[in-house]
């Protein structure tokens, strides 16, 4: 199975995976799940670190180097990724997490996320 992660599901898969849900985390431990985070939620991270709305222990770079050594996968940001929110229903104004569930949608990807407004898109959510 293909999963994508949200940015705080890849934070706390990271940090806390305790604040997981046990579906999210049976799912990111399973090994027959391929992980991936999204180009743009480096970008997010980047940005909330950049604007003080984010710590993390170590330099992003690393942490994501870290994890890919670790098995995750990270997804670049395609066109067909974009021009697949035209698709989306305007429910969900953050357009960091529009991106990533076009992208779960193009890549027929699982989306592991907490945030209950993304259950009202036609992409299928674990958590």
């Amino acid at each position: 199975m293909k999963a994508l992660l949200d940015t705080h599901a890849f934070l706390w898969w990271d940090g806390e995976p305790e604040k997981l849900s046990k579906s999210a985390l049976a799912l990111c431990q399973d090994t027959e799940t391929t992980l991936f985070l999204s180009a743009a939620s480096v970008w997010e991270m980047q940005i909330k670190i950049q604007l003080g709305k984010l710590k993390i222990d170590l330099p992003l770079s690393d942490l994501i180097r870290q994890q890919e050594e670790n098995g995750i996968v990270v997804l670049p940001v395609h066109v067909s990724h974009t021009l697949e929110i035209s698709n989306l229903p305007l429910h969900h104004k953050d357009p960091f997490d529009r991106l990533l569930m076009a992208q779960a949608r193009v890549e027929e990807m699982v989306f592991i996320s907490a945030d209950p407004v993304v259950a009202h898109y036609p992409v299928e959510v674990i958590w």
